[in-house]
C-alpha cells in the first residue's frame, strides 16, 4: 500500500474539530430531524458532484457487487444514524448525545475483530475503556436515568452503533475505490434512504426561513464534506478503531460550544471526564503503531 502524502492523525484531528459543530448546527435549526439529515446530505451530494462528474464518473463502471452492497448498506446506516442522532438532541443535552454516539470503540473493537480479525492488544483495550469511561463522565453531569432523557440517550446509543456500522462497511469498500467516488455513492445512497423516510414519515421539505437553509449548507460542507470525507480518506491507512478513539475529542468540542451558545455548562465531572478521555486516547496512540498493520 502506498504511503499517504501526510500522517493520518492530521486529516483525522481536523476531522473531529469538523465534526464537532454538527450537534451545534443541528440544534440552531427549527426542522423535524429526517428534514435536517436529507438537506445535509443532498447539498454535499451536490457539492460533490460536478468534481465527480468531470473525473470520477468513470470508476462507477469498476464497482463490484460486493462493492454496491456494502456501500448500499454503508449509506442506509448513515441516513438512520443522522435521523436517530439528530432526533435524541430533541431530547437531551448536547454533551450527553455527543458522548453517546461517539462511544464507537464498544462497537468497533468488536466489529473487526469479527470482520476483518484485527488483532487488538490489552493495552489498545484498557486504553478504550478508559476514554470511553471519560467520555460517559462528560455528560454525566445533565445524564439522567428518566424520562424524556433517558429516550434521547438510548436514540444517540443506537445511533453510535450505527455509525460504527458505516464505517465497518467503508472500511472494507475504501480500500478499492478512490474517495471521491465511494463518498458520492454512499452518500447518494443515504440522500434516497432519507428522502422516503421524509416522504413517508409527512414531514415537510419547506419553505423554512433562510437561517435554517443557512445550517443544512453548514451541515453539509463542514462536518460531512470536510470532516466525514477526512475519515473515510484515512480509512485507506487505519482502522476503524482508530477513528473511532479520535472521534472521543468530538464530545469536548460540542461541549465547549454549547457552554457559549445554549449557556450548557460544564460540571465537575464533564471536566474530568474530558481530561479522562484525553489520557485514554494518548495511551492508545502510543500503542497504535504495534496494533494495526495499516497504520502509516
Amino acid at each position: 500500500m502506498n504511503k499517504p502524502p501526510i500522517h493520518p492523525y492530521i486529516p483525522i484531528f481536523i476531522g473531529v474539530i469538523s465534526v464537532s459543530l454538527s450537534a451545534i448546527f443541528v440544534k440552531l435549526t427549527n426542522a423535524e430531524s429526517g428534514v435536517i439529515a436529507f438537506y445535509r446530505m443532498l447539498f454535499s451530494v451536490l457539492i460533490m458532484m460536478p468534481l465527480f462528474i468531470m473525473k470520477y464518473q468513470h470508476e462507477l463502471k469498476h464497482l463490484t457487487k460486493r462493492d454496491w452492497l456494502f456501500s448500499s448498506i454503508a449509506g442506509i446506516f448513515l441516513a438512520f444514524h443522522f435521523i436517530l442522532w439528530f432526533e435524541s438532541l430533541n431530547y437531551t443535552s448536547v454533551a450527553s448525545s455527543t458522548v453517546l454516539v461517539t462511544m464507537q470503540p464498544l462497537f468497533a473493537f468488536i466489529g473487526t475483530y469479527l470482520f476483518f480479525k484485527e488483532k487488538v492488544t490489552l493495552k489498545t483495550i484498557v486504553a478504550g475503556v478508559i476514554a470511553i469511561a471519560g467520555s460517559v463522565l462528560i455528560g454525566w453531569g445533565d445524564f439522567q436515568v428518566s424520562g424524556n432523557a433517558l429516550y434521547g440517550d438510548i436514540l444517540a446509543l443506537i445511533a453510535c452503533a450505527l455509525v460504527t456500522g458505516y464505517l465497518l462497511f467503508g472500511q472494507d469498500v475504501r480500500q478499492r475505490l478512490s474517495l471521491i467516488t465511494y463518498t458520492m455513492v454512499v452518500y447518494s445512497i443515504s440522500t434516497i434512504t432519507l428522502f422516503f423516510y421524509v416522504l413517508i414519515k409527512g414531514e415537510s421539505f419547506g419553505p423554512y426561513p433562510a437561517i435554517d437553509w443557512f445550517w443544512f449548507l453548514l451541515l453539509a460542507i463542514i462536518p460531512n464534506l470536510l470532516g466525514h470525507n477526512l475519515f473515510n480518506w484515512s480509512l485507506k491507512w487505519v482502522s476503524t478503531n482508530v477513528i473511532s478513539i479520535a472521534i472521543l475529542f468530538e464530545p469536548i468540542g460540542a461541549a465547549i460550544l454549547a457552554i457559549f451558545i445554549f449557556n450548557e455548562y460544564l460540571t465537575g465531572t464533564q471536566i474530568l471526564g474530558g481530561i479522562i478521555v484525553l489520557l485514554g486516547i494518548m495511551l492508545f496512540v502510543v500503542d497504535v503503531k504495534k496494533v494495526f498493520s495499516k497504520n502509516a
